[in-house]
């Protein structure tokens, strides 16, 4: 490929990054908002909450990104640029997935923490920041790590709606060289190396996450450090 089109891929590569990194941000928001309105003591809070994560799982993404850019501005009379419209659509539907995941975890902290919490007269709000939130979040990465790829893979949408992303860059370029092997597996590539790095970023904040809580070992204790200390006792006698 001639430099001009290596920096048409490049600008592709560029335009995913930022919006798999936005729409994160906005499908995180959401997750966290919705994932603790589905533990909600009120019904009706569950309910709303619910209601839109049931919404948002069972309708298709593509299609989100075509209502998000075609038809609010008819609603609202005004238009989104291509990346603002696929960060809304893709946080909005990621969310919704993200969502069950934070439910899920604050479902699987132990009920006598919650307990001990409320004999300790916390707040509700000071029981989600300082019991189940902390215990909750470790077991929320691996799940997380796993939709952050499929949000990924889901950012090649939004070349439908001619956003200058890798996919919609990879087509361009393809078409200029007719060259259609070649390039597409060059783009196979490139997506799995942005997937295999983001895991690597995940399963490293899921082990410091988990050492914060005691679920995992400190930084400098070996495995047979631990062994060891199983085996012998806190103190290092023989039980």
């Amino acid at each position: 490929m001639t430099s001009g089109l290596w920096e048409l891929v490049l600008k592709g590569i560029w335009t995913t990054i930022q919006l798999l990194f936005f729409s994160s941000l906005v499908a995180g928001a959401v997750s966290f908002v919705v994932g603790v309105a589905r533990t909600h003591r009120l019904w009706i809070v569950r309910f709303l909450a619910g209601f839109y994560t049931e919404v948002f799982r069972g309708t298709s993404a593509l299609i989100m990104i075509f209502w998000v850019y075609f038809v609010l501005p008819l609603a609202f009379g005004w238009q989104l640029v291509p990346m603002w419209a696929g960060t809304l659509a893709l946080g909005l539907t990621y969310g919704a997935y993200g969502s069950e995941i934070v439910r899920g975890a604050l479902n699987s902290v132990d009920p006598a923490q919650k307990e001990g919490g409320i004999a300790l007269s916390f707040t509700p709000w000071q029981r989600m920041r300082l019991i189940l939130l902390p215990q909750a979040v470790p077991e929320m990465i691996p799940p997380f790590s796993n939709l952050l790829i499929e949000l990924l893979k889901g950012t090649a949408l939004v070349s439908v709606i001619g956003m200058g992303d890798l996919t919609f860059s990879a087509n361009l370029v393809r078409l200029a060289l007719q060259q259609s092997a070649e390039i597409y597996t060059y783009i196979l590539l490139i997506y799995f190396v942005i997937a295999f790095l983001l895991t690597r970023v995940m399963r490293s904040l899921e082990k410091k996450l988990k050492a914060g809580v005691g679920k995992a070992p400190q930084h400098g204790v070996g495995a047979h450090e631990l062994k060891r200390a199983e085996t012998t006792g806190v103190g290092g006698a023989v039980s």
